[in-house]
């Protein structure tokens, strides 16, 4: 059974709360979607957790940290060049510091594995372009996603979780949340997308980190959502004590958006 996580952004006590709750759930593999760093307080102890996940993908953010950030509002701008100072520190030791600059160059935008496809953004894009409920309405831009799929495709970035499906015969695609599913769902053959959701950032209205569970015995097999509580308010707190951290990223947590 893999767990796959994403959109960490450096909230460390989301991180390790889902790192406990995966540890109880019999899972042998950790893939992660990326966006380990941007927002958040804790991207140095962040990274160092996720690199022992089996596969890590290249996020936005993590790609802004390393080079000029592209198209970021304001506030996650100013974030990511926080970010950067604090990977930039050499407080730990220079060998630290190479070993996460390291990770971050060496991640794959994507990666294919048995049929199934693992991205940030998505098929078409995997590190910047979202997928995003509404876009089941958008026919021509879910036919060419859904046309880069060979089976599943797992994907981060927008922080909604939620599964997409297509129906061939009438060209409808559908979208169900967790909620709607009892927060699981049995692959059936058909294309699939999955949106992993959020561990550090939800934005689903839900301030719990979420993560899935995939187990693939008996294949195809079945996606399972889990929601984890953490300590939000000491993550708040931290974003409250940087003065390069806007407020509003830690208020958001309490609200899920």
């Amino acid at each position: 059974m893999k767990a796959i996580i994403s959109d960490i952004h450096s909230n460390f006590e989301a991180l390790q709360a889902v790192l406990k709750d995966i540890e109880q759930q019999g899972v042998s593999e950790i893939y992660c979607l990326g966006d380990i760093v941007g927002y958040g307080p804790n991207p140095c102890e962040c990274l160092d957790l996720v690199m022992k996940c089996k596969i890590v993908i290249l996020g936005n953010h993590d790609q802004g940290a390393m080079f000029d950030p592209d198209g970021f509002n304001g506030p996650a701008e100013r974030a990511i060049f926080w970010t950067r100072e604090q990977l930039e520190s050499v407080t730990e030791g220079r060998q630290a510091k190479e070993r996460r600059w390291e990770f971050l160059a060496e991640r794959p935008r994507s990666v294919r594995e048995d049929g199934l496809l693992f991205v940030h953004g998505s098929a078409r894009n995997p590190l910047n372009e979202y997928v995003f409920p509404e876009d089941i309405y958008n026919q021509r831009k879910m036919e060419r996603i859904f046309a880069l799929v060979e089976k599943y495709c797992f994907q981060g970035h927008t922080h909604v979780p939620g599964i997409f499906t297509e129906q061939v015969a009438d060209d409808v695609y559908q979208f169900h949340s967790p909620e709607e599913i009892d927060h699981q769902h049995r692959l059936d053959g058909r294309k699939t997308l999955c949106n992993v959701g959020s561990v550090g950032q939800p934005r689903d209205g839900n301030w719990r980190a979420c993560y899935i569970l995939l187990d693939d015995n008996p294949s195809p097999g079945v996606i399972r959502y889990r929601r984890v509580e953490y300590d939000i308010e000491t993550t708040i707190k931290k974003v409250y004590a940087v003065p390069e951290l806007d407020n509003f990223l830690g208020d958001r947590l309490r609200d899920g958006r």
